[in-house]
């Protein structure tokens, strides 16, 4: 096996191996050991090249390991065997750490010879086998830990008189020393090589000084700038740490200042490199922790009891374990502390505030190593230096590094219970820490944090300490769990209030909650905000901190979606404190409109109506009025909400849009509350607002432009529904007729946007307003449906007045004999005939094909006219339109759009299946309840071609059905979409093959698809992919039957629209595909197998050369598949013309050859049309 033909090792797939599959990993038996032994032990058969060589080694164990190491040992082994040996070897070793394998290489006497002299004829610069040095180094160190004096191995070094060769100690010095400045992994191993070799008791006295030296001026002469520096630095810094960590602290402080000193001077901090300054902290704190003597604190905090099990058996028993706090004075306290502490802890605060976690993270653990050692009064120095960290001065990356830290010292008992007030005010302000950055903010990864410290607390403290800071910890972790935008942060949350819960037990209601909002559960964020913050809430200790935390924190906040998700959660807690809601709350809202921030007055906006709403709802279940709730304070301050929006031109600017949306929210609500407006100025301002709103939808950005749309709407129609109404169904007839003269007039607006938003205001009108006045409004109405071609782009518009027609039947209901009242028999014909209409809307714009918006909406309206009718006077439906409504669904159903088809087919299945009552007139029902049991209607996914168009194409065995069906799935077929294409085809075939042996079946289809190209001659939507089915048909031979007839008159029909649908062409699409046709038409015997020959000679000749190569090379596949087109005598120079010439030369030399082929296949030259006016 070529070491070239080998994927690179320690990929992203290795890198990604998840922990949970390493452990499983462990197990003593799996399923493929046997397998995975077998291909191990053919390795030697399959090396050299095949398939198998190609092994996933999902598992590992000893013997794996044994029977590589057996080929790596073993001489005969070529180096690519070896090679591929070791690869393995690296793989097994990824998938849990090197350190768990190290035990297993052979680490006798007598091996560290054999593998240092393997990792000597090592090429560092052969990139495709660094596996291989990696695992050697990794080796070679685990050899440097026998017990025996290296010089023991060397022998007699002098082999000849004058000549000395090198020692095995300083062989292995040196082949460190050049791996630790390599560019591939194998640096990593070198520093562990270092770290196994410098600390041994023998090279210790005579090689860690001089190694120390020549790494300290390796560091001194590189620079971080430059990428050899960066490489450098970084195996050196990792050797030293090694060397640090591993070696003992007699040996290594001598040399701890100067190294101190040297990475002073290397500026680490300045780096860009992430590695480096990682390094850089691991070293400082190993260099800390040689400084002071390896101790166990005296003075630390220690819990009792760390078993989670024993815990809970003591509070099931009522009582906890109190292990009084017992602190003794430290024997050392008066010792010096050595002065380069002080410049270590320095340098570690500093790595707590990096712009990078790796670097905060390590920094953290150096903080608690360090403090462990200290006496106790410079360890409360450094917690106080930490405390720092939470300045509002300081970034988010101090916030972080913080936290960590503070989790370290916590879990290693280093934070005293006198430390835990300021702790626990810090670490709440961290749990809710978001600072705003431009469009979005930071603090996700300190909040994080936080719930980590949270977690710790948890293990590290007895109850009694934790004690009077429940409340506010528990109530924070709920606050975090259920409001917090990020997933990751919910969930931190959650499973550290789920540690509190087990490991304190003084949680209130603890398991109910977490119950509720486990791990998985807040992983909804709209499910946390309005389902589990309402159970939360039930409790009565957190719902004042939740609703206080929402008013504070979430009204405000930078995210559109949150402040709207917090306004609907308030709605919701509200009705859990109404007291405190309308009291305390609905005052500080009102005040927060009139904020500068613009966040803050929509956020405060919506909260008001959410919460008046709220209020209203709890007052009419008493029947009360919503004043019993709120004073005439908070009355007249949502009153004159728009007024001072308006007087301060809040509508206008960037910050008008969320304004407009939030104060529509607010009439809506506010109308559905009832509040006692009637009659006043203010509902002028908000009709006004509404209309104004409806008629700019254009000037607002397109992204919130619906949810404009949607709130506009949604407020006009509570605000007509409570201020308009002058006696109970009777409107105020100045109000009825300038608010439908003037939404009338604008449906003609020359903007697509107004047309949208007005049409969905008539939509929304209440029954009463249209009273009297519904043709007036239905015709408007289908005047912005009817395409026209000055608005044929306008499919929104479009779309959105089908969807008012659709809910103004629905509002106004069927009623006989009144047309501007109710749905009747004088205009059901009308408004279907509108639909029915934008059945056929197939706009296609830059954004694509547009018109699916009207024909889904057309489809939709459709069903729920029908369905209306159905249920209260069916004998409206009238035969014909039920038979034209069932069609062009079932064509809709049959097309190639999958979300479309979907939506089709269920509005189709709903109409056949309903049956409260039945729906009259629907062709075939008996038929088709066949073939689309009510059984199968929930099984089938209709937006999956594989399975939609094998039932679809049914269909085209009912007469009525088999045009509409025919044409939906030819486009289908003529599609981009491979499976879309395969599928229908697939579908379509398996039809025709069952109606070959009725030729009345296969007539009366052909006659059908003949139509359907008349119908949509030159419609370049149909055509072009009709020609594509048509290819397809005649070279599957579904027309077979028909060639035994000369000039059949499918064939000559058909031949005579091909020839009309590419005369002139200059689409290239339609001309290749009509280019196939052609071919395939020669099949067909007589006069038709001549014209087509003749199209494709003039083909030969025509202006675009990729049109004449293809011809060329299709009629010469034709002529040898169809072999009795020419005569044998004149088919060798037939093709040898076509192959041999270059069509896509000149015209005048192709005409020549073309006129040639005219002459040899029998039929009459072309002849050049001179071009009217030519001289």
């Amino acid at each position: 096996m070529a070491l070239s033909d080998e994927p690179a090792a320690g990929g992203p797939e290795e890198e990604a191996e998840d922990e949970t599959l390493a452990f499983g990993a462990a197990l003593e038996a799996f399923g493929e050991s046997a397998e995975t032994r077998a291909l191990l032990g053919r390795l030697r058969e399959v090396h050299g090249g095949g398939a198998e060589r190609e092994v996933a080694l999902e598992r590992f164990r000893e013997w794996m390991m044994n029977l590589l190491l057996d080929i790596v040992q073993d001489q005969t082994s070529p180096a690519s065997l070896v090679h591929l040996a070791f690869k393995f070897l690296y793989i097994i070793t990824k998938v849990r750490g090197y350190k768990t394998f190290l035990r297993l290489f052979p680490h006798e006497v007598a091996d560290v010879e054999p593998v240092l002299d393997l990792v000597t004829i090592q090429n560092p610069k052969d990139h495709e086998a660094w596996e291989t040095r990696y695992m050697l180094l990794l080796w070679l160190s685990v050899t440097c830990l026998i017990p025996f004096d290296f010089s023991r191995l060397d022998g007699n070094l002098l082999t000849q008189p004058g000549q000395a060769r090198m020692s095995i100690m300083d062989r292995i010095l040196q082949i460190a020393e050049s791996y630790l400045i390599v560019s591939d992994k194998a640096r990593d191993a070198a520093a562990v090589l270092v770290s196994r070799f410098i600390t041994r008791p023998d090279v210790k006295q005579s090689k860690m000084a001089e190694f120390l030296d020549w790494s300290l001026c390796n560091l001194a002469r590189s620079s971080f700038q430059t990428m050899q520096g960066v490489i450098t630095m970084d195996g050196t810094l990792q050797a030293l740490a090694q060397i640090f960590k591993h070696g003992k602290r007699e040996d290594c402080l001598p040399y701890a200042a100067t190294v101190l000193r040297c990475l002073d001077g290397c500026r680490l901090p300045e780096s860009n490199q992430t590695l480096l300054r990682k390094l850089g902290v691991k070293l400082v704190q190993r260099l800390g922790l040689t400084f002071l003597k390896p101790k166990v604190a005296a003075w630390r905090y220690q819990r009792g009891c760390r078993s989670l099990a024993a815990n809970l058996q003591l509070l099931t028993q009522g009582q906890s374990e109190q292990k009084p706090l017992i602190l003794t004075e430290d024997d050392d306290e008066d010792d010096d502390v050595p002065e380069g502490v002080e410049r270590v802890i320095e340098q570690l605060l500093v790595g707590l505030k990096d712009k990078d976690t790796v670097v905060r993270w390590s920094a953290a653990k150096g903080i608690g190593r360090m403090a462990g050692r200290l006496p106790r009064a410079l360890a409360d120095d450094v917690v106080g230096s930490v405390l720092d960290c939470f300045s509002f001065q300081e970034t988010d990356k101090a916030w972080h590094g913080g936290c960590l830290a503070l989790a370290e010292l916590g879990r290693r008992g280093l934070l005293l219970p006198s430390r835990l007030v300021d702790v626990v005010a810090v670490i709440l302000k961290a749990l809710t820490y978001d600072e705003k950055r431009g469009a979005c903010s930071v603090g996700t990864n300190v909040r994080d944090a936080a719930c980590y410290v949270c977690w710790a607390f948890a293990r590290a403290y007895e109850p009694q300490e934790l004690k009077p800071f429940v409340t506010a910890i528990s109530s924070a972790l709920v606050i975090a769990a259920v409001f917090d935008r990020d997933i990751n942060c919910r969930r931190a949350a959650s499973a550290a209030f789920q540690e509190n819960v087990g490991r304190q037990g003084t949680f209130p209601h603890g398991i109910d909650i977490l119950t509720t909002a486990d791990y998985f559960a807040v992983g909804n964020r709209s499910n946390c905000f309005l389902v589990i913050s309402v159970f939360i809430a039930g409790f009565p200790e957190y719902t004042q901190p939740m609703i206080d935390h929402l008013v504070t924190m979430k009204i405000s906040h930078w995210d559109g979606v949150i402040r709207e998700l917090a306004a609907r959660a308030l709605h919701n807690l509200a009705q859990q404190a109404p007291e405190f809601s309308a009291t305390q709350v609905f005052p500080r809202l009102l005040s927060m409109t009139l904020s500068p921030d613009l966040h803050m007055r929509h956020g405060s906006i919506l909260a008001c109506a959410e919460v008046a709403y709220a209020l209203y709802k709890l007052a009419a279940q008493e029947n009360r009025p919503v004043t019993d709730h709120l004073d005439e304070q908070a009355v007249q301050g949502l009153k004159q909400i728009h007024q001072q929006l308006y007087d301060r031109q809040l509508y206008r600017g960037l910050g008008g849009q969320l304004m407009r949306q939030a104060v529509c929210v607010l009439i809506e609500k506010l109308s559905l509350s009832k509040m006692p407006f009637r009659g006043d100025t203010v509902i002028d301002g908000w009709q006004w607002l509404i209309n104004d709103t409806l008629r700019h939808l254009h000037l607002i950005s397109s992204h919130s432009r619906q949810q404009m749309k949607d709130a506009a709407v949604s407020a006009l129609a509570a605000l007509c529904s409570e201020y308009y109404m002058k006696e109970p169904g009777e409107a105020d007839p100045a109000i009825q007729e300038e608010l439908i003269t003037q939404y009338l007039a604008e449906l003609r607006n020359p903007e697509e946007m107004t047309r949208c938003g007005f049409s969905l205001a008539l939509g929304a009108l209440p029954g009463f307003l249209l009273k009297g006045r519904l043709q007036q409004v239905l015709t408007g109405l289908r005047a912005v449906t009817h395409t026209s071609p000055e608005d044929v782009s306008f499919a929104e518009s479009r779309r959105d007045g089908l969807k008012a027609i659709a809910r103004i039947c629905q509002t106004v209901g069927v009623k006989a004999g009144a047309p501007d009242e109710a749905v009747c028999g004088e205009n059901v014909s009308q408004i279907y005939c509108a639909l029915l209409g934008c059945m056929d809307d197939y706009t296609t714009d830059s954004r694509g094909d547009v018109g699916t918006w009207v024909r889904k909406a057309a489809m939709t309206s459709l069903m729920d006219l029908t369905l209306l009718l159905a249920r209260s006077q069916p004998e409206l439906i009238e035969a014909h339109t039920c038979e034209r409504i069932m069609c062009c669904v079932a064509q809709q159903a049959s097309e190639k759009i999958d979300r479309f088809r979907a939506h089709a087919a269920s509005v189709f299945l709903t109409l056949l299946h309903f049956d409260s009552p039945p729906i009259p007139h629907v062709p075939h029902r008996g038929e088709l309840e066949k073939l689309f049991p009510r059984s199968d209607v929930a099984s089938v996914n209709w937006s999956a071609p594989s399975q939609a168009f094998p039932r679809i194409t049914q269909l085209l065995g009912l007469p009525t059905y088999r045009y509409h069906v025919l044409l939906g799935l030819v486009v289908s077929l003529g599609g981009l979409t491979e499976s879309t294409i395969r599928h229908s085809t697939q579908s379509l075939f398996e039809y025709m093959k069952g109606i070959q042996s009725d030729p009345q079946a296969l007539g009366s289809f052909s006659g059908t698809l003949l139509q359907i190209f008349e119908d949509n001659l030159l419609n370049e939507r149909v055509s072009v992919p009709l020609l594509k089915t048509l290819d397809h048909v005649l070279t599957h031979g579904c027309f077979d039957i028909f060639t035994t007839e000369e000039d059949h008159p499918f064939a000559v029909k058909l031949l005579a629209l091909c020839k009309k649908e590419i005369k002139n062409s200059k689409d290239i699409q339609k001309l290749l595909s009509g280019i196939a046709v052609f071919c395939e038409m020669v099949q067909f015997p007589g006069d038709v197998r001549r014209q087509a020959l003749l199209q494709l000679c003039l083909l030969l000749c025509h202006r675009f050369p990729l049109i004449r190569k293809t011809t060329a090379s299709q009629v010469y596949e034709t002529l040898l598949t169809y072999s009795d087109v020419v005569g044998a005598d004149v088919l060798d120079e037939v093709v040898t013309v076509l192959s041999d010439t270059a069509w896509d030369a000149e015209l005048a030399v192709v005409r020549e050859q073309r006129n040639r082929l005219c002459d040899l296949l029998g039929v009459p030259r072309p002849q050049l049309v001179p071009q009217p006016g030519a001289c």
